[in-house]
Order: C-alpha cells, then sequence, then structure tokens
C-alpha cells in the first residue's frame, strides 16, 4: 500500500463529509435573536486578529463574519491581519494579548496541524475556546484559462512529467499543511515531480498564476471565485469524493486514479480559554447566531458551500479538533517528520 492511502485513510474519520448529489439544508441552531450583555460587555469595539492577509479565504471569511456580528449586535469589530509562518505569527499576537474577551481569533486547520506537529504549539480546543467553525470546504487544482501548454489533466500531468522537476505550482508555505501534504498524495499517485512554490499570503499566490510565474494553482474554489468567475482561472482538478454540481464538468482526484481520501480545509473563531466565563458565552452566541445572518449565509453559498455542512458549534468544534490533531500526528509520523 502506498504512503498517501495509509496516511490519508486515517484522515477523513473526523471530517463530515457529504456526497456532492447531497444539498446540505441549511439550518439556524441559535433561535434566540438577541442577548443581553453580560455586565455592558462589550462596550466599545471588539479585535479580530487574523493570521493571513486579507485577499485569501481567512480574511474574506473574517470580514463575512465581522459583518454578520456587528449587524447582529451593533458592536464593531476591528480586523488585525496578523500574516507570516503559516498562521504562526497571528497565532503568537493573539495568546499575548489580554484574555478579556476583547479579542477573539479567527484561524484554520493549520493551528491543529500545528500542535499535532509540535505539542507546545497552542491547542485550539484547549488554549482557546472555538465560538464557531464556520466554513469546511474542498480543494482543487487551476491553471490559467488561456493556458495553451495543457488544458485538462490529463495533459497537465503529461507537460509535468517532460519537465524533469522543473514545472511549479503555487502553495502555502507551511510543511505538514494540508495543502502540502495532499500534494505528495497527488505527485506520488500521478507518478510526477513538480515544485511547490511557498506563498504565506493568497493574493500573491493568485498573481503569480495570474501573471504566468507558476503553471498552477492549489487552493480551494471560493477563495478564488472571482478569478473563476472572470474566467481568468479554470480547475481541472477536484480533490474531494465526487464531482460538486457546480464543477460538474472537473473530474475528481477518485476517477484520475488516485485512491485516498480528501483532507478539508476548516476556518474558525475562537477566544482565549482565560477569558470571563459571561463574556464567552455572548461570544458564543454572537459569533454562531452570526453564521445566521443573511449575509454570512449568501457568502457562504457564494463560496460553494451547499455541498458541505459548514457548521460546528464549540461542542462540534472540540469533536472535530480533537479528532483532527491525533490524525495528523499519525499522519506525520508515517512521513518521517519530527513530531514532537
Amino acid at each position: 500500500m502506498k504512503l498517501q492511502k495509509k496516511i490519508a485513510a486515517s484522515l477523513v474519520t473526523g471530517l463530515l463529509v457529504i456526497g456532492a448529489s447531497s444539498a446540505y439544508a441549511f439550518e439556524c441552531k441559535i433561535k434566540d435573536a438577541e442577548m443581553a450583555k453580560p455586565g455592558g460587555f462589550p462596550d466599545r469595539a471588539l479585535t479580530m486578529i487574523v493570521p493571513y492577509g486579507p485577499a485569501g479565504g481567512s480574511g474574506q471569511v473574517a470580514s463575512a463574519m465581522a459583518e454578520a456580528v456587528t449587524s447582529l449586535t451593533g458592536v464593531s469589530i476591528n480586523r488585525d491581519h496578523k500574516s507570516g509562518g503559516s498562521g504562526t505569527v497571528g497565532m503568537t499576537a493573539y495568546m499575548a494579548a489580554p484574555a478579556d474577551g476583547y479579542s477573539v481569533l479567527e484561524h484554520i486547520d493549520d493551528a491543529s496541524s500545528a500542535h499535532a506537529l509540535d505539542s507546545s504549539r497552542p491547542n485550539p480546543a484547549t488554549d482557546l475556546i472555538p465560538l464557531v467553525i464556520s466554513q469546511v470546504t474542498f480543494s482543487q487544482i487551476y491553471i490559467r484559462t488561456n493556458e495553451d501548454r495543457f488544458n485538462d489533466w490529463d495533459s497537465f500531468v503529461a507537460w509535468v512529467k517532460a519537465q524533469n522537476g522543473k514545472a511549479t505550482i503555487a502553495n502555502v508555505s507551511k510543511e505538514g499543511s494540508m495543502e502540502r501534504v495532499t500534494m505528495k498524495f497527488i505527485t506520488d499517485a500521478s507518478d510526477m515531480k513538480i515544485q511547490q512554490i511557498s506563498f504565506d499570503k493568497g493574493a500573491p499566490r493568485y498573481g503569480a498564476l495570474l501573471g504566468g510565474q507558476v503553471d498552477a494553482l492549489y487552493e480551494q474554489p471560493g477563495d478564488v471565485r472571482k478569478f473563476l468567475d472572470s474566467g481568468d482561472f479554470k480547475p481541472i482538478l477536484t480533490i474531494f469524493n465526487e464531482r460538486p454540481g457546480v464543477f460538474a464538468d472537473v473530474p475528481t482526484h477518485r476517477e484520475k486514479g488516485m485512491d485516498f481520501e480528501p483532507l478539508l480545509r476548516f476556518r474558525g473563531f475562537y477566544v482565549h480559554k482565560d477569558a470571563p466565563a459571561d463574556r464567552v458565552e455572548w461570544l458564543k452566541w454572537a459569533f454562531q447566531r452570526g453564521y445566521c445572518e443573511d449575509s454570512y449565509q449568501a457568502f457562504n453559498e457564494k463560496k460553494f458551500m451547499t455541498v458541505i455542512d459548514s457548521y460546528r458549534d464549540t461542542a462540534g468544534a472540540i469533536e472535530l479538533i480533537n479528532t483532527t490533531i491525533p490524525q495528523y500526528r499519525d499522519v506525520y509520523k508515517k512521513m518521517g517528520l519530527n513530531v514532537k
């Protein structure tokens, strides 16, 4: 059995994967449209630390959730983007901020995988309190629509193999991330060599493909929606078990003979575990009810979330994280990484 089959089979357990033919029926789980502010909290704007740039998926979801919570509560949220180190710069800054409830954190599954690789890193299920996970999504590989060297997955693979390791794909920088692990699965299964060019921020990653500095891009579809709408980018492979209806013309990795379970991206919002309990409860309500706001639901629909259950409340998020961490730890050990 190949490495990617051994590894990936263990990773799907903690993620709810819904077939492409199953449209997820949204239902708001938080029925209370209002909640009294505990002791007047908050009486000023909140700060949301975002460990990635404003143009990428984290920046977009942070903006959408901040808008929804502000619309719901009237409380302003100032977003502070602290990118670098594949999320570690923002996490470090957040953990150093006062645990008074006035600062919240947006983060992705990288927080779980970082702790899985190095247990001294913050555990998002114990060092933080998840307020809500509001996105779970799949990935694709993209090329420029006007590309004339290849036009689909088969011709892309053939071209890459002919380049003797000189072909390039834009990806995130963190070794051991969902994206990097999945690309290893893909290259092993396809028997091809491709250089992964690292970018911490989404905008430079997308610009590199748009400008021809790289040959392809690994990303989630919602993050590059504007490039799909403009016709600049074209997906040639969907890393999902079935073809989502909106991408019915794009083959999945399984259709191309790659027998591994897809790893999915999840994004959510957190507060420090030492924040006052009554403030935490208000923040849980605000962010979970914010998920129900029409503006946020419209955002998620635009991000191709109709085939995936994107919602986890605090308990569901903790369960997901607690399942994900040992799974990634097992992955890293099998990959020969130094797990601490």
